[in-house]
């Protein structure tokens, strides 16, 4: 059945991009930002994806600020930017005008190197998600992408 579904998923235009479980039970991937490679949470109950502000200059990134507070992780009012304009490639899928959202992940790295995983430069949120019509197969730990 699963690769009944890969293989259905793959003949409908979706790319399959491989999922690694943490021991965190998060879902790691591997995404390049503006032609930088970086490792991002997979999280389908973050509104945005966001990169961590000790990141700009790696991901060429150009900012500007915002008044919208974020949340999450046990932390509120965190202060943000934005960066539009972004090319963000996921596996096959590319998209040249990805808004991503800046904000202090030193919360979410500290909760990960705490717990024997590697901090991460960002997370995959909805956003990304709902543009892409995205599957996740969590058995097989896949997520198919819409190209």
């Amino acid at each position: 059945m699963q690769k009944a579904l890969k293989d259905f998923l793959l003949k409908q235009g979706y790319v399959a991009v491989k999922l690694k479980l943490t021991k965190t039970n998060h879902f790691e991937i591997k995404a390049t930002i503006n032609g930088v490679k970086g490792l991002f949470i997979l999280d389908t109950g973050a509104s945005n994806s966001c990169i961590g502000f000790e990141s700009v200059d790696a991901f060429n990134l150009n900012v500007q600020d915002s008044d919208v507070k974020a949340a999450g992780a046990g932390a509120i009012d965190m202060q943000t930017q934005v960066s539009k304009k972004n090319n963000v490639k996921i596996g096959k899928w590319r998209d040249k005008k990805t808004t991503l959202i800046l904000f202090n992940l030193i919360h979410v790295n500290t909760a990960l190197t705490n717990h024997n995983s590697n901090p991460v430069d960002g997370i995959i949120g909805a956003d990304i998600l709902k543009k892409t019509k995205a599957i996740i197969d969590y058995n097989k730990k896949y997520l198919y992408l819409k190209l």
